[in-house]
């Protein structure tokens, strides 16, 4: 159920891009502005980027198989890596048409209209970005927050491009519009650093502090089940965090008893932490007590 919500959300994304997209190309067919045009041809990175995005949360719903025995949850990141990529190619874009105006302005006609209809573009935008980066909190997905980054660096470029052309209708001014749009490309390329730079940590497999500080919560709440534990791990994949313990239980307890109390641990905490998978490798105390002798010990 929950990834029939995710892909919904994603093709919301993709359909709303198509739409965008035609606001757009309307706005630049009644202004005949090239600013307008590379704001309209923005967006057809958008919805190559959201169809990446919904590709990537189909594939990371799947279950594990013999090729992918932890699952597919990883491609969130690389989904989150390419769309910050793929911002750094819209500032790029941006850049060179902001350069081109700069050089060989261009007769413009009906500002006032067009901008209006670009204004809708941006709203229906700026919706799907917020619903995308509520779910990503709520969800904890990368391609999410990816592609929400993405939407708001493009409202934010339609922003630069309606002062601009505003200032231009009242002034004359021409210049003036590629000025604002190569700070808007500056600002937006520090978006897509942000993105790649995050991206690229999370496919480390990096600890999870928050999760440890959990599990070791959980774990103390319990300690009258259990001797100690120690070697405990964690790593994050996509959106799912992988971990591990052992877990020191007396040398009179029988195995189906061990075996309860590792169930009964995992269950408590899977209820605090769904996202998180755990192992529980279950010792017994005696053989502990040997290898901190021999080789000290370890929390």
């Amino acid at each position: 159920m929950r990834i029939v919500k995710k892909i919904t959300i994603g093709v919301i994304a993709v359909l709303g891009g198509l739409l965008v997209f035609g606001i757009k190309f309307i706005s630049f067919l009644i202004s005949n502005s090239v600013a307008l045009l590379s704001d309209a041809l923005e967006s057809v990175i958008n919805i190559a980027a959201s169809s990446i995005m919904l590709f990537s949360i189909y594939i990371s719903g799947k279950p594990p198989d013999e090729s992918h025995q932890y699952g597919h949850q990883k491609i969130e990141e690389i989904s989150r890596l390419i769309e910050g990529i793929l911002i750094i190619i819209i500032s790029i874009l941006l850049l060179h048409t902001a350069f081109n105006r700069l050089f060989s302005p261009a007769e413009l006609h009906s500002l006032d209209t067009a901008i209006s209809v670009s204004i809708i573009a941006a709203v229906v935008n700026s919706g799907i970005a917020y619903m995308l980066l509520k779910e990503s909190k709520m969800r904890n997905s990368p391609a999410f927050e990816g592609d929400a980054k993405h939407l708001f660096s493009d409202v934010l470029s339609s922003i630069a491009i309606w002062v601009g052309l505003a200032i231009v209708y009242f002034t004359g001014y021409l210049f003036i519009d590629s000025l604002l749009a190569i700070g808007v490309a500056a600002f937006i390329t520090r978006i897509g650093l942000d993105l790649i730079i995050k991206s690229s940590n999370y496919l480390m497999d990096p600890a999870s502090r928050e999760a440890d500080k959990k599990i070791r919560e959980i774990l103390e709440s319990h300690r009258n089940l259990f001797s100690e534990y120690h070697e405990l791990k964690t790593r994050r994949s996509g959106n799912m965090i992988f971990s591990e313990l052992h877990l020191v239980v007396s040398d009179t307890m029988t195995v189906k008893e061990a075996h309860d109390i590792a169930d009964h641990l995992e269950e408590e905490i899977k209820k605090e932490l769904p996202d998180v998978n755990l192992t529980i490798h279950v010792e017994p105390e005696s053989e502990r007590k040997n290898l901190k002798t021999t080789k000290g010990y370890r929390r």
